[in-house]
């Protein structure tokens, strides 16, 4: 029986037993229903015996070195179409395009629809007849473990892939006497021959694990589900190399599953979207959660005609009627990546086309050869990557001098004219950038939809797709710029590379919070003095965020390596925990950005941009396609600097110092006085001193009206603002008059959404009733970003402020996310 885990303080299990058995590709087949709010079809699932029956018993230690860090050699492939296909289980006659079924290796065809060059297989681990069972002694059956929450599992049964017309070719050649262990050895010797096809056939594989998903079932097996897994058997199979390799599940998700959201979007219209939540998609299809689990997928997807389908895809998928008003959306991704990558999201939305396409065919032409010096310099790419065997970008000559892959922008029609104003300008400028900085785009293609308002952060990146919040389209580009930035890094730092163990989240979003202020400046083309300026004055806003979260959060969810020493080990199954996964604060805690860029920015300016930025290439060509530990990168870092080795910068030292202790790390604590020398922030002092002054004047004289002409303030930049309202917020007390002066100096309701929250916060810290509607507009629009403001209307204690809480919270509480909602109610009731 599982112990039922208390979300709001414990560890998040991962429960698949991987090293049994691995998936190495899923072929989903659903059917999206807005009225019942359910998700319903099947999955099939692929496997391969796990790293365990590679080795004696003995070995069982070594588990947690996966196979994936065995290298492989790759091979670049061409640009290709997957054909449109119906990959219902419930339709044998289904026509196929013919495409590489025979023996021989085929050259892919290009379609501009599809700009597949980064299709990726994983090397499979072939079975040792000799290995040992560790998992089961005597008679036990072997039981398989999927993460798996919030859904109706209905049968679950094995895939007769032996049925498949053509299938032999993956067959040795062997006696068949119609034994049933025979047929099953036959069957899963099929699978094996099939994961482990090499990476210039994936047009082959695609094409057969969509045969093979259709194949009859073969047999029920026998499951159960508790609250985290599910578990499934089948009688008498006491081995993973004997269990099944094919096993198709039918399930239904439920409206309350914690994967999904279900919506309307800013036009009203339905919507059904992943929310990355700390469960990430085990209430979405049953799956191996485990980062070591990297796994292909293809899905197919009906919805109602009118309904565009988004997905983690590298083809973009054109709708096929099936029936009157029935679509189907088709998309394949064959560059394993853990499942907790998977992305989709299906609404009303409206693409965003370009009016006039000159700016963007001007940044292309100018930005398309501009590799990094490196890249120029030495040969890289030659090599052979270290990861698992697949078509790989890296390698590809056409996909390295690509600057600005293809982009679509998607959005409600009701705010289609802001996507366009700012958004649509960005993409290209932001992807460039990105590609001056670390070189060879690891994705080859990007959506970016904006999602409905009750999104619970700024944006999330997924392969092939970011999902933005509508809080970054007002107030001009500059928080839409950073954010965008900020996704674009998660392709190499969180997706293309990923943290072996996912307490280490500051391996993705260090590395995204630093480069976003690299490839936002390069995208403004920027001056060196401009540079340095925007960046100091970022660094002490993020110092100042983080003192503040330093001296309000439990001191045991600031350390970046909760795990220490034990980090990125597994269990002997594979099964694994993510420490204080489930605590519901966490999720609106920034201290693994924060400290994450603090180590990375010191870094930088110990060894030197130049060679820094030099090192972070080589990282990435290195790594790319590979899950890491901090270790992986220091080490790297330190041996490629190998004078910095004499000043006492060690591993060690940075584990102590930055990784491994909660608070402000000391190097830190040092570093904090310098910005405050930047122009730009002491442009923002001369201002706040200007502000208070001011205040002092209308204190003293408050019968008389206040000239606007007495005192001429000057404009400031969004970041400079911000700065400017957290000074003033500092202030005991700013008189009404002063703060609708303020208000209509720097125009606060048009701002971005960071300016306006800073506005609210002084509003509900002076009680300033004319600026109440400001609030109740940002608890509404701005739900990202607006937890926080609960909290403040609350502690004032006043009542009015109470009652504004109460009321925007009944408002927005159907539709918010469930932590969110769930961390307001305990501030109110």
């Amino acid at each position: 029986m599982e112990t039922q885990l208390d979300p709001m303080k414990d560890d998040l299990p991962l429960m698949a037993n991987t090293s049994y058995m691995l998936v190495k590709h899923y072929v989903l087949d659903l059917d999206v229903d807005f009225k019942s709010k359910v998700i319903e079809g099947s999955i099939v699932l692929f496997f391969e015996t796990g790293s365990q029956y590679k080795k004696t018993s003995s070995a069982g230690k070594e588990s947690c070195q996966s196979q994936f860090d065995e290298t492989c050699k790759m091979r670049a492939s061409e640009p290709c179409h997957i054909p449109m296909i119906n990959v219902s289980t419930c339709s044998s006659k289904t026509e196929y395009n013919d495409f590489a079924v025979s023996g021989t290796e085929e050259e892919a065809t290009s379609d501009e629809n599809s700009n597949h060059s980064n299709n990726e297989q994983a090397s499979g681990i072939s079975s040792s007849k000799d290995c040992c069972d560790i998992e089961n002694h005597g008679n036990k059956d072997f039981l398989l473990i999927l993460d798996c929450c919030d859904l109706s599992v209905l049968k679950v049964e094995e895939v007769d892939v032996a049925a498949v017309s053509g299938i032999e070719k993956f067959t040795r050649p062997v006696k068949l006497t119609g034994a049933s262990k025979e047929l099953e050895n036959l069957r899963n010797q099929i699978v094996h021959e099939l994961v482990t096809l090499p990476a210039d056939r994936w047009k082959e594989q695609l094409y057969y694990f969509t045969h093979c998903s259709q194949a009859p079932g073969c047999g029920e097996l026998l499951f159960s589900t508790g609250t985290w897994s599910l578990e499934i058997r089948k009688s008498g199979i006491q081995t993973p190399a004997d269990f099944p390799h094919a096993i198709r599940i039918w399930y239904k998700t439920k409206p309350e599953g914690r994967s999904v959201t279900w919506t309307t979007d800013q036009s009203g219209r339905p919507c059904v979207y992943t929310m990355g939540s700390p469960i990430n998609n085990r209430a979405l299809f049953p799956c191996q959660e485990p980062p070591i689990a990297l796994s292909t997928w293809q899905a197919s997807v009906r919805t109602a005609a009118g309904f565009v389908v988004l997905m983690s895809g590298e083809n973009s998928a054109e709708p096929v009627q099936l029936r009157e008003g029935i679509l189907n959306w088709y998309y394949y991704v064959s560059m394993p990546m853990p499942a907790s990558t998977f992305t989709i999201a299906v609404g009303c939305w409206q693409e965003v086309k370009q009016q006039s396409f000159k700016q963007t065919a001007a940044i292309e032409t100018n930005t398309v050869c501009s590799l990094p010096s490196s890249q120029t310099d030495s040969r890289w790419h030659e090599g052979v990557c270290g990861h698992v065997e697949y078509p790989c970008r890296f390698q590809n000559p056409a996909a390295r001098l690509q600057a600005v892959i293809p982009y679509r922008v998607f959005a409600p029609w009701c705010l289609m004219e802001s996507c366009e104003e700012y958004l649509l300008q960005l993409i290209p400028q932001c992807l460039s950038a990105a590609y001056a900085t670390l070189g060879t785009h690891p994705f080859s293609r990007l959506d970016v939809l904006i999602v409905p308002s009750n999104f619970s952060s700024l944006g999330m990146a997924s392969p092939h797709i970011i999902f933005l919040s509508q809080s970054v389209l007002p107030g001009g580009s500059h928080l839409c710029g950073t954010r965008l930035c900020h996704e674009i890094a998660h392709a190499w730092f969180g997706l293309a590379i990923g943290a072996r163990d996912w307490t280490e989240e500051w391996i993705s979003e260090g590395f995204a919070t630093f480069l976003e202020d690299i490839f936002w400046a390069r995208a403004q083309q920027l001056s060196h003095d401009e540079i340095k300026g925007q960046q100091e004055l970022k660094a002490l806003l993020r110092w100042r965020r983080l003192r503040d979260e330093v001296q309000n959060s439990e001191e045991e969810l600031q350390v970046l390596r909760p795990k220490k020493e034990s980090t990125g080990e597994l269990s002997e199954s594979g099964a694994s925990v993510v420490k204080y996964g489930l605590k519901a604060e966490k999720i609106f805690m920034q201290v693994h950005y924060l400290k994450g860029y603090f180590l990375l920015r010191s870094l930088a300016r110990t060894i030197g941009e130049v060679s820094y930025l030099a090192s972070l290439r080589k990282f990435v060509v290195k790594f790319h396609g590979q899950l890491v530990l901090s270790q992986d990168f220091l080490s790297m870092l330190l041996e490629d600097i190998p004078k910095q080795k004499g000043s006492g910068l060690t591993v060690e030292s940075i584990f102590q110092n930055w990784l491994d202790t909660s608070g402000i790390p000391k190097p830190l604590l040092e570093e904090g006085e310098t910005w405050k020398e930047c122009q730009l922030v002491q442009q923002v002092s001369g201002e706040v001193t200007k502000w208070i002054q001011t205040n002092r004047r209308i204190r003293k004289s408050s019968k008389k009206k206040m000239k606007q002409d007495e005192v001429v303030f000057q404009q400031l930049l969004p970041d400079q603002l911000v700065l400017l309202l957290e000074s003033l917020l500092e202030e005991k007390t700013l008189c009404p008059k002063l703060l609708q002066c303020l208000e209509r100096t720097y125009r606060l309701r048009e701002q971005d959404a960071e300016v306006r929250h800073r506005w609210c916060e002084l509003v509900i810290k002076h009680k300033y009733e004319p600026g109440y509607g400001d609030i109740e507009r940002f608890l509404r629009e701005d739900q990202a970003m607006g937890v926080y403001l609960y909290g403040e209307l609350m502690v004032n204690e006043d009542a009015k402020q109470q009652e504004l809480a109460r009321k925007c919270f009944a408002a927005a509480q159907e539709h918010m996310d469930a932590s969110s909602a769930k961390v307001v109610a305990e501030m109110l009731f």
